[in-house]
Order: C-alpha cells, then sequence, then structure tokens
C-alpha cells in the first residue's frame, strides 16, 4: 500500500468509502467507536493493535471508559496516504 500522500481529489473520493470517518483539522481521519462495556471497548483496541503492529502502521488510539476514538495519518508522509484508508 502506497505511502505518499493523497491529493485532495484522491482524500475526498476515498472518504466516501468508508463511513464513520471525519476528516479533521490537521489533515487527520478521525472515527469513534460505542461499546456497551469497558472491557468490550478495551478487547476492540487490543485487537486493533494486534493488526496495525501487522500492517506497520499505527493510529492514534484513546478510550473513555465505552468509546474509542482512532486518529489516522501517515506521519512519515506528512498526511493521510491509501495506507490509512486500508
Amino acid at each position: 500500500m502506497s505511502r505518499e500522500k493523497l491529493n485532495e481529489d484522491e482524500l475526498l473520493a476515498q472518504l466516501q468509502t468508508v463511513p464513520g470517518w471525519k476528516l479533521i483539522y490537521g489533515g487527520k481521519l478521525l472515527r469513534l467507536f460505542h461499546f456497551r462495556s469497558f472491557p468490550e471497548a478495551f478487547a476492540h483496541l487490543a485487537a486493533i493493535a494486534i493488526e496495525a503492529e501487522k500492517m506497520n502502521h499505527h493510529p492514534e488510539m484513546r478510550n473513555v471508559y465505552t468509546m474509542n476514538e482512532f486518529i489516522l495519518t501517515t506521519h512519515d508522509a506528512g498526511g493521510i496516504t491509501a495506507l490509512d484508508f486500508e
């Protein structure tokens, strides 16, 4: 998967393919996930961490009780790449 920063047209086209994700200030993607319990939310974080490690692409992750927040960007490309949509 490419680690080249997407241009604005490519970014907006890709954004249409990922329901629930938003473009936020700073050129990053954001999505919130809500769960019924803290253990369920934490298990989700752990599963994402394993997949992120396999891809060598690590999101910013934050948990507050039953809510997980994920922020994606490709730091070494200086913005959003196709890898962030993978």
